[in-house]
Protein backbone atom coordinates (compact mmCIF):
# COMPACT_ATOMS: atom_id res chain seq x y z
CA UNK A 1 0.00 0.00 0.00
CA UNK A 2 3.17 2.50 0.19
CA UNK A 3 3.86 1.85 -2.91
CA UNK A 4 0.28 2.84 -4.16
CA UNK A 5 0.46 6.23 -1.63
CA UNK A 6 3.56 7.50 -3.07
CA UNK A 7 2.81 7.14 -6.62
CA UNK A 8 -0.50 9.03 -5.69
CA UNK A 9 1.13 11.14 -3.60
CA UNK A 10 3.59 12.14 -6.70
CA UNK A 11 0.50 12.24 -9.60
CA UNK A 12 -1.24 15.25 -7.47
CA UNK A 13 2.12 17.17 -6.57
CA UNK A 14 2.46 17.19 -10.74
CA UNK A 15 -1.28 17.67 -11.39
CA UNK A 16 -1.25 20.83 -8.43
CA UNK A 17 1.79 22.21 -9.78
CA UNK A 18 0.11 22.37 -12.93
CA UNK A 19 -3.51 23.39 -12.48
CA UNK A 20 -2.61 26.41 -9.32
CA UNK A 21 -0.89 29.07 -11.49
CA UNK A 22 -0.74 30.21 -15.08
CA UNK A 23 2.01 28.15 -17.01
CA UNK A 24 5.49 28.64 -16.90
CA UNK A 25 5.84 26.69 -19.84
CA UNK A 26 6.28 26.23 -23.28
CA UNK A 27 4.58 23.07 -24.75
CA UNK A 28 5.60 22.39 -28.01
CA UNK A 29 2.69 20.12 -29.24
CA UNK A 30 -0.83 20.40 -29.44
CA UNK A 31 -1.76 17.36 -28.15
CA UNK A 32 0.21 17.94 -24.82
CA UNK A 33 -1.32 21.43 -24.50
CA UNK A 34 -4.62 19.29 -24.93
CA UNK A 35 -3.96 16.98 -22.07
CA UNK A 36 -2.53 19.64 -19.60
CA UNK A 37 -5.75 21.55 -20.32
CA UNK A 38 -8.48 18.54 -19.56
CA UNK A 39 -5.32 17.91 -16.22
CA UNK A 40 -5.99 21.34 -15.05
CA UNK A 41 -10.15 21.63 -15.54
CA UNK A 42 -10.37 18.11 -13.74
CA UNK A 43 -7.91 19.45 -10.60
CA UNK A 44 -9.42 22.55 -10.49
CA UNK A 45 -12.84 21.30 -10.42
CA UNK A 46 -12.36 19.32 -7.32
CA UNK A 47 -11.20 22.14 -5.98
CA UNK A 48 -13.85 24.43 -7.49
CA UNK A 49 -14.89 27.20 -4.79
CA UNK A 50 -17.93 29.56 -4.22
CA UNK A 51 -15.79 32.68 -2.90
CA UNK A 52 -18.89 33.96 -1.09
CA UNK A 53 -19.24 31.04 1.49
CA UNK A 54 -15.25 30.20 1.18
CA UNK A 55 -11.79 32.02 1.27
CA UNK A 56 -9.37 30.02 -0.74
CA UNK A 57 -5.84 29.64 0.69
CA UNK A 58 -3.61 32.80 0.22
CA UNK A 59 0.25 31.22 0.55
CA UNK A 60 2.10 28.45 -0.99
CA UNK A 61 3.53 27.05 2.40
CA UNK A 62 3.03 26.57 5.78
CA UNK A 63 4.52 25.32 9.32
CA UNK A 64 2.70 23.89 12.17
CA UNK A 65 3.63 22.62 15.62
CA UNK A 66 1.10 19.80 16.74
CA UNK A 67 -0.01 17.82 19.66
CA UNK A 68 -1.67 14.32 19.25
CA UNK A 69 -2.94 12.34 22.19
CA UNK A 70 -4.40 8.79 20.92
CA UNK A 71 -6.65 6.86 22.50
CA UNK A 72 -7.96 2.88 21.91
CA UNK A 73 -10.60 0.57 23.49
CA UNK A 74 -11.06 -3.00 22.56
CA UNK A 75 -14.10 -4.90 23.96
CA UNK A 76 -14.85 -8.66 23.46
CA UNK A 77 -17.78 -10.28 25.25
CA UNK A 78 -19.75 -13.69 24.70
CA UNK A 79 -22.97 -14.91 26.52
CA UNK A 80 -23.06 -11.92 29.24
CA UNK A 81 -19.59 -11.71 30.04
CA UNK A 82 -17.47 -9.23 28.79
CA UNK A 83 -13.68 -7.89 29.31
CA UNK A 84 -12.69 -4.07 27.84
CA UNK A 85 -8.74 -3.85 27.44
CA UNK A 86 -6.84 0.08 26.51
CA UNK A 87 -3.83 0.53 26.21
CA UNK A 88 -2.64 3.97 28.46
CA UNK A 89 -3.08 6.97 26.00
CA UNK A 90 0.09 7.96 24.04
CA UNK A 91 0.97 11.98 23.81
CA UNK A 92 3.14 13.04 20.16
CA UNK A 93 4.47 16.03 19.84
CA UNK A 94 6.06 17.09 16.18
CA UNK A 95 6.90 19.82 13.99
CA UNK A 96 4.75 19.66 10.14
CA UNK A 97 5.53 21.69 6.75
CA UNK A 98 3.24 22.15 4.20
CA UNK A 99 3.24 22.91 0.82
CA UNK A 100 -0.72 23.11 -1.56
CA UNK A 101 -2.49 20.18 -0.49
CA UNK A 102 0.16 18.56 1.80
CA UNK A 103 1.88 18.05 5.06
CA UNK A 104 4.68 16.17 6.07
CA UNK A 105 6.12 15.93 9.39
CA UNK A 106 7.38 13.52 12.39
CA UNK A 107 5.36 13.02 15.85
CA UNK A 108 7.35 11.91 18.57
CA UNK A 109 5.84 10.05 21.49
CA UNK A 110 6.73 11.86 24.49
CA UNK A 111 7.54 8.60 26.99
CA UNK A 112 9.65 7.07 23.92
CA UNK A 113 11.31 9.73 21.84
CA UNK A 114 13.13 8.14 19.29
CA UNK A 115 12.57 5.82 16.37
CA UNK A 116 12.74 2.80 17.39
CA UNK A 117 8.98 1.30 17.91
CA UNK A 118 10.08 -2.05 19.55
CA UNK A 119 6.45 -3.35 21.54
CA UNK A 120 5.10 -0.12 20.81
CA UNK A 121 1.45 0.29 19.03
CA UNK A 122 2.30 1.33 15.33
CA UNK A 123 -0.05 3.47 13.67
CA UNK A 124 -0.10 5.07 10.14
CA UNK A 125 -2.66 7.71 9.32
CA UNK A 126 -3.43 9.98 6.29
CA UNK A 127 -6.07 11.93 5.74
CA UNK A 128 -6.50 14.09 2.26
CA UNK A 129 -9.00 16.82 2.20
CA UNK A 130 -10.18 18.22 -1.17
CA UNK A 131 -13.25 20.44 -1.22
CA UNK A 132 -15.15 17.43 -3.37
CA UNK A 133 -13.31 14.56 -2.13
CA UNK A 134 -12.11 12.98 0.97
CA UNK A 135 -9.85 10.30 1.33
CA UNK A 136 -8.73 8.38 4.71
CA UNK A 137 -5.87 6.01 4.49
CA UNK A 138 -4.16 4.12 7.77
CA UNK A 139 -2.73 1.15 9.45
CA UNK A 140 -2.86 -0.02 13.00
CA UNK A 141 -0.99 -2.47 15.06
CA UNK A 142 -1.21 -2.99 18.90
CA UNK A 143 1.67 -3.14 20.94
CA UNK A 144 1.92 -5.56 24.03
CA UNK A 145 0.67 -2.80 26.37
CA UNK A 146 -2.79 -3.23 26.97
CA UNK A 147 -4.18 -3.35 30.56
CA UNK A 148 -7.30 -4.74 31.78
CA UNK A 149 -9.96 -2.05 32.36
CA UNK A 150 -13.15 -3.80 33.36
CA UNK A 151 -14.54 -7.13 33.91
CA UNK A 152 -18.25 -8.20 33.69
CA UNK A 153 -18.16 -12.19 34.12
CA UNK A 154 -21.34 -12.63 36.55
CA UNK A 155 -20.52 -15.30 39.81
CA UNK A 156 -20.50 -11.99 41.99
CA UNK A 157 -17.59 -11.00 41.06
CA UNK A 158 -16.48 -6.63 41.22
CA UNK A 159 -15.19 -6.21 38.37
CA UNK A 160 -12.80 -3.37 39.35
CA UNK A 161 -10.86 -5.90 41.60
CA UNK A 162 -9.22 -6.36 37.99
CA UNK A 163 -8.49 -2.88 37.13
CA UNK A 164 -5.02 -1.91 35.85
CA UNK A 165 -3.63 -5.13 35.46
CA UNK A 166 -1.26 -5.66 32.78
CA UNK A 167 -1.89 -7.82 29.51
CA UNK A 168 0.22 -8.57 26.59
CA UNK A 169 -1.94 -11.40 25.31
CA UNK A 170 -3.69 -9.42 22.92
CA UNK A 171 -3.05 -7.75 19.54
CA UNK A 172 -5.31 -6.48 17.24
CA UNK A 173 -4.53 -4.76 13.53
CA UNK A 174 -6.59 -3.05 10.69
CA UNK A 175 -5.30 -1.78 7.43
CA UNK A 176 -7.98 0.23 5.24
CA UNK A 177 -8.66 2.91 3.07
CA UNK A 178 -12.10 5.27 2.79
CA UNK A 179 -13.13 7.76 -0.18
CA UNK A 180 -16.64 9.72 0.60
CA UNK A 181 -17.53 12.13 -2.20
CA UNK A 182 -18.64 15.73 -0.70
CA UNK A 183 -22.19 16.88 -2.37
CA UNK A 184 -22.25 20.74 -1.54
CA UNK A 185 -18.51 21.21 -1.75
CA UNK A 186 -18.90 24.48 -3.41
CA UNK A 187 -20.47 26.00 -0.18
CA UNK A 188 -18.92 23.51 2.43
CA UNK A 189 -15.60 23.06 3.00
CA UNK A 190 -14.12 20.41 5.07
CA UNK A 191 -10.18 21.38 4.36
CA UNK A 192 -11.16 24.67 6.32
CA UNK A 193 -12.26 22.43 9.67
CA UNK A 194 -9.29 19.87 9.16
CA UNK A 195 -6.50 20.65 7.06
CA UNK A 196 -6.52 24.81 7.49
CA UNK A 197 -6.48 25.54 3.94
CA UNK A 198 -9.58 27.25 3.19
CA UNK A 199 -11.78 29.66 5.55
CA UNK A 200 -15.52 28.99 6.16
CA UNK A 201 -16.94 32.33 5.89
CA UNK A 202 -20.87 31.56 6.41
CA UNK A 203 -22.18 28.60 8.08
CA UNK A 204 -22.93 26.13 5.98
CA UNK A 205 -23.51 22.12 5.89
CA UNK A 206 -23.55 19.10 3.49
CA UNK A 207 -24.38 15.39 2.96
CA UNK A 208 -21.29 12.73 2.21
CA UNK A 209 -21.39 8.93 0.67
CA UNK A 210 -18.85 6.75 0.56
CA UNK A 211 -17.18 3.55 0.16
CA UNK A 212 -14.31 1.51 1.97
CA UNK A 213 -12.30 -1.36 2.77
CA UNK A 214 -10.78 -2.60 5.84
CA UNK A 215 -8.58 -5.68 6.90
CA UNK A 216 -8.67 -7.13 10.60
CA UNK A 217 -6.84 -9.52 12.47
CA UNK A 218 -7.44 -10.46 15.74
CA UNK A 219 -5.10 -12.46 17.97
CA UNK A 220 -5.97 -13.39 21.63
CA UNK A 221 -3.87 -15.74 24.02
CA UNK A 222 -7.12 -16.47 26.46
CA UNK A 223 -5.06 -19.12 28.69
CA UNK A 224 -2.74 -16.56 29.31
CA UNK A 225 -5.85 -13.96 30.41
CA UNK A 226 -7.51 -16.40 32.22
CA UNK A 227 -4.61 -17.11 34.26
CA UNK A 228 -4.04 -13.41 34.12
CA UNK A 229 -7.46 -13.70 36.07
CA UNK A 230 -6.93 -16.26 38.54
CA UNK A 231 -3.53 -14.67 39.93
CA UNK A 232 -5.71 -11.72 40.84
CA UNK A 233 -8.20 -13.89 42.81
CA UNK A 234 -6.04 -15.66 44.71
CA UNK A 235 -6.09 -19.07 45.74
CA UNK A 236 -9.37 -20.78 46.04
CA UNK A 237 -10.92 -18.53 43.20
CA UNK A 238 -11.14 -19.54 40.08
CA UNK A 239 -12.27 -17.61 37.04
CA UNK A 240 -14.18 -19.20 34.25
CA UNK A 241 -14.24 -17.75 30.95
CA UNK A 242 -17.42 -18.44 28.38
CA UNK A 243 -16.00 -20.74 25.69
CA UNK A 244 -17.39 -18.42 23.09
CA UNK A 245 -14.76 -16.24 24.15
CA UNK A 246 -11.57 -18.97 23.80
CA UNK A 247 -11.11 -17.86 20.00
CA UNK A 248 -7.43 -17.30 19.62
CA UNK A 249 -7.25 -15.94 15.80
CA UNK A 250 -9.95 -14.08 14.00
CA UNK A 251 -9.26 -12.59 10.42
CA UNK A 252 -11.65 -10.81 8.22
CA UNK A 253 -12.05 -8.25 5.79
CA UNK A 254 -14.73 -5.14 5.81
CA UNK A 255 -16.45 -4.15 2.45
CA UNK A 256 -18.33 -1.08 3.44
CA UNK A 257 -20.88 1.63 2.24
CA UNK A 258 -21.03 4.87 4.12
CA UNK A 259 -22.91 8.14 4.61
CA UNK A 260 -23.23 10.91 6.57
CA UNK A 261 -23.52 14.63 6.91
CA UNK A 262 -21.46 17.30 7.95
CA UNK A 263 -22.27 20.91 9.36
CA UNK A 264 -19.82 24.03 9.94
CA UNK A 265 -20.66 26.71 12.13
CA UNK A 266 -19.05 29.65 11.91
CA UNK A 267 -20.04 31.65 15.38
CA UNK A 268 -17.75 34.40 15.00
CA UNK A 269 -15.42 36.08 12.25
CA UNK A 270 -12.56 33.63 11.80
CA UNK A 271 -13.72 31.28 13.91
CA UNK A 272 -15.18 28.13 12.87
CA UNK A 273 -16.40 24.70 14.41
CA UNK A 274 -17.30 21.43 12.67
CA UNK A 275 -19.35 18.52 13.58
CA UNK A 276 -19.33 15.55 11.40
CA UNK A 277 -20.75 11.84 11.59
CA UNK A 278 -20.92 9.02 9.21
CA UNK A 279 -22.67 5.58 9.48
CA UNK A 280 -21.14 2.39 7.64
CA UNK A 281 -22.70 -0.27 6.64
CA UNK A 282 -20.31 -3.69 6.76
CA UNK A 283 -20.01 -6.64 5.38
CA UNK A 284 -17.52 -8.85 7.24
CA UNK A 285 -16.44 -11.37 5.18
CA UNK A 286 -14.30 -13.64 7.45
CA UNK A 287 -11.24 -16.25 7.08
CA UNK A 288 -10.10 -19.02 8.75
CA UNK A 289 -12.00 -21.18 11.48
CA UNK A 290 -14.75 -19.08 13.48
CA UNK A 291 -17.24 -20.86 15.44
CA UNK A 292 -20.72 -20.39 14.76
CA UNK A 293 -20.22 -18.44 11.90
CA UNK A 294 -22.62 -19.01 9.29
CA UNK A 295 -21.03 -20.05 5.90
CA UNK A 296 -21.31 -17.91 2.70
CA UNK A 297 -23.69 -14.92 2.41
CA UNK A 298 -25.65 -14.03 5.52
CA UNK A 299 -27.39 -10.81 6.58
CA UNK A 300 -25.86 -11.96 10.28
CA UNK A 301 -22.52 -10.76 8.66
CA UNK A 302 -23.65 -6.84 8.21
CA UNK A 303 -22.71 -4.54 10.95
CA UNK A 304 -22.86 -0.86 11.49
CA UNK A 305 -19.38 1.06 12.29
CA UNK A 306 -19.16 4.72 12.45
CA UNK A 307 -16.47 7.97 12.06
CA UNK A 308 -17.16 10.94 13.94
CA UNK A 309 -15.05 13.63 13.53
CA UNK A 310 -14.92 17.66 15.11
CA UNK A 311 -12.98 20.44 14.79
CA UNK A 312 -12.43 23.95 16.10
CA UNK A 313 -10.45 26.62 14.01
CA UNK A 314 -9.41 29.91 14.80
CA UNK A 315 -7.77 31.46 10.97
CA UNK A 316 -7.11 34.85 10.06
CA UNK A 317 -5.64 33.40 6.36
CA UNK A 318 -2.13 34.37 8.25
CA UNK A 319 -2.07 32.42 10.91
CA UNK A 320 -4.29 29.64 12.57
CA UNK A 321 -4.86 27.50 15.60
CA UNK A 322 -7.21 25.04 16.85
CA UNK A 323 -7.85 21.40 17.69
CA UNK A 324 -9.77 18.57 16.45
CA UNK A 325 -10.66 14.76 17.31
CA UNK A 326 -10.97 11.90 15.19
CA UNK A 327 -13.42 8.39 16.63
CA UNK A 328 -14.00 5.50 14.64
CA UNK A 329 -15.33 2.22 15.92
CA UNK A 330 -15.41 -0.94 14.36
CA UNK A 331 -17.44 -4.27 15.08
CA UNK A 332 -17.19 -7.43 14.71
CA UNK A 333 -19.93 -10.67 16.02
CA UNK A 334 -20.87 -14.41 15.72
CA UNK A 335 -23.81 -15.68 17.57
CA UNK A 336 -21.84 -16.35 20.16
CA UNK A 337 -19.12 -14.27 20.21
CA UNK A 338 -18.62 -9.86 19.96
CA UNK A 339 -15.46 -7.74 19.66
CA UNK A 340 -15.74 -3.86 19.11
CA UNK A 341 -12.58 -1.91 18.59
CA UNK A 342 -12.88 1.91 19.18
CA UNK A 343 -10.02 4.13 18.10
CA UNK A 344 -9.01 7.62 17.85
CA UNK A 345 -6.98 10.24 18.05
CA UNK A 346 -7.01 14.52 19.42
CA UNK A 347 -4.95 17.24 18.14
CA UNK A 348 -3.67 20.33 18.92
CA UNK A 349 -2.13 22.91 16.64
CA UNK A 350 -0.59 26.19 15.85
CA UNK A 351 0.53 27.02 12.44
CA UNK A 352 1.85 30.35 10.36
CA UNK A 353 1.00 30.68 6.45
CA UNK A 354 3.78 32.73 4.15
CA UNK A 355 4.33 33.22 0.77
CA UNK A 356 1.84 34.91 -0.83
CA UNK A 357 0.54 33.45 -4.00
CA UNK A 358 0.56 35.53 -7.37
CA UNK A 359 -2.90 36.29 -7.45
CA UNK A 360 -2.93 37.76 -4.02
CA UNK A 361 -0.03 39.98 -3.73
CA UNK A 362 -1.59 43.00 -5.02
CA UNK A 363 -4.47 42.74 -3.75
Amino acid sequence: MSRVLLVFLWVLVGLSASAAEPDTLTIDTVSTDSQLGIIRRTVREFDRLDDEYIEPNHYEFTVMGQITRTYESFIIGSNGQRITLSPDGTTKIGPYFGWRWFFLGYTFDIKNIGFSQNGLRKEFDISIYSSQVGVDLFYRRTGDNYKIRDVRLGYGIDGRFFEGIPFAGVNVGITGASAYYIFNHGRFSYPAAFSQSTCQKISCGSWMAGVGFTRNTLDMDYDDLQRTLNERMGKGYEVHLDSGMMISDIKYDDFIISAGYAYNWVFAKNWLFCASGQLATCYKSSYGNVADEKKGFSFDKVNLDGIIRLGLVYNNTRWYAGCSTIFRTNHYHTSRFTANNIFGSFNAYIGYNFMLKKKYKNV
